[in-house]
């Protein structure tokens, strides 16, 4: 059953800022001789830790009381806490050697407790106690680090287009049909020139990694590879930059109109036509925007090379267990019938994202959104690619900079040059520490 701890109810986004490990007393990856010696009939209690608010807690709640019907023996005392103060818990938590049996898992912090020996070595485990026919191998090497893996992925996302079909009604212009960057910024000036300054046609897309992640993926490069080398160079990220000036200065909402309206952005807040970012921000976006909005318009992203794979399914969350675990098969046991289970996906839906499990997918009662996420996955089959190595340690205060960059670059107070310098510099450090 849960602890009495309340969760904080607001949940927030990942920084992914490196966590001082050092000293750590976390268990060792050393797994048993055979994974699937699993006695049902032994009476053990595992401990649960994810983040979120009371709606998920209960949705564990009930899937905890599915399992303990299949799994009687095994007690699972969970608990939870807001984003932030949950992985500030587990720190604390890995300096001690005490982290709990079974964590929901970020993708940010994959690497760094991986690589400090801190997660258990999940292979042994596979295909016996974790049923991997229902998960594809796309998304069974989501979760590996320097050939282990380490975590099984909940749920799933990709990066997509959203558009706005009220905004674009009132503009008279017709859903993009798809395209190149140069195409896909002409359509929205379309809709800015229209609009008569109500609305924009977007934002500057140079203001996101991924939108140069994908680019990179099209060229045959990545962002950092799993040795930490970058995949590009100065040159190469002016270039990128530079592609957003008109963007900037013709076309997309003023920096100055989006700081108005934080902690909402331009597209929940109807000032933008068109977002790109990860297919999983409907149910907030649709949230955000409010009474006379019951749907939205998911397309795959402007294409940089025709042909090419510069997509791939990103984990929303992940599963793992701790390599201190003294019950390393009940863990196992857990984590898959989180994973894998039709009850699972019956029980949470999409409140995890799109299940990556097809079993726990088809358990899932999926609302029209949810519907038009999974279409939209299927859809983009083709420009879907190897997903690139866990990110590397520090890589979401990487992803932070080139957001303040680009905010920067919109408001006019900061030169590409100087933007390039910074973030180079900022590599540099993150790099090398």
């Amino acid at each position: 059953m849960f602890s009495n701890k309340r969760a904080f109810t607001a949940i927030a986004l990942a920084t992914g800022a490196a966590i001082a490990l050092a000293g750590c007393a976390g268990g060792t990856t050393t797994t048993p001789e055979s994974a699937a010696s699993f006695d049902p009939n032994e009476e053990v209690t595992l401990d649960l830790a994810f983040w979120g608010n009371d709606i998920r807690a209960e949705l564990y709640n009930e899937a905890i009381a599915a399992f303990n019907e299949e799994y009687p023996n095994i007690t699972v005392n969970a608990t939870f806490l807001g984003f932030p103060e949950f992985w500030e818990k587990r720190q604390t938590e890995a300096a001690g050697g005490n982290l709990p049996d079974v964590m929901q898992f970020d993708y940010s912090y994959m690497r760094q407790y991986s690589e400090n020996g801190l997660l258990l070595d999940l292979d042994p485990y596979l295909g016996n106690i974790i049923d991997t026919e229902p998960l594809s191998e796309n998304i069974l090497q989501i979760g590996v680090v320097g050939g282990v893996t380490t975590g099984i992925a909940t749920s799933t996302n990709a990066w997509a287009l959203f558009t706005n079909p009220v905004l674009l009604e009132t503009a008279g212009v017709d859903e993009w049909e798809g395209g190149d960057w140069e195409e896909y910024a002409d359509w929205m000036g379309e809709i800015t020139d229209v609009s008569g300054g109500a609305f924009w046609g977007g934002s500057d897309w140079t203001g996101r990694i991924q939108n140069f992640e994908i680019q990179l993926r099209s060229e045959g490069s990545y962002l950092f590879s799993e040795d930490g080398e970058a995949g590009f160079d100065e040159e190469r990220l002016t270039e990128f930059w530079e592609s957003g000036a008109d963007v900037r200065e013709n076309i997309g909402i003023p920096q100055q109109r989006i700081e108005e309206v934080i902690p909402k952005g331009g597209f929940d807040s109807a000032l933008t036509a068109s977002e790109l970012t990860w297919d999983n921000f409907g149910a907030g976006y649709l949230a955000g925007l409010g009474e006379g909005y019951t749907e939205l318009g998911i397309i795959a992203p402007p294409v940089t090379e025709e042909g090419t794979q510069d997509l791939y399914l990103k984990p929303s969350m992940l599963h793992t267990i701790s390599a201190g675990t003294d019950h390393p098969e009940a863990a196992a046991t857990l984590v898959n019938f989180l994973v894998n289970s039709p009850e699972s996906g019956a029980i949470f839906g999409t409140n995890r994202g799109l299940p990556a499990s097809e079993t726990a997918l088809e358990g899932a009662d999926l609302d029209p959104l949810s519907q038009q996420v999974r279409d939209y996955e299927a859809s983009i089959a083709d420009r879907l690619g190897d997903a690139p190595p866990v990110p590397i340690v520090g890589y979401g205060t990487l992803e932070e900079k080139f957001r303040q960059l680009g905010t920067e670059l919109n408001f006019g107070t900061l030169t590409v040059e100087d933007a390039v310098s910074q973030f180079f510099s900022e590599m540099d450090v993150i790099l090398n520490q």
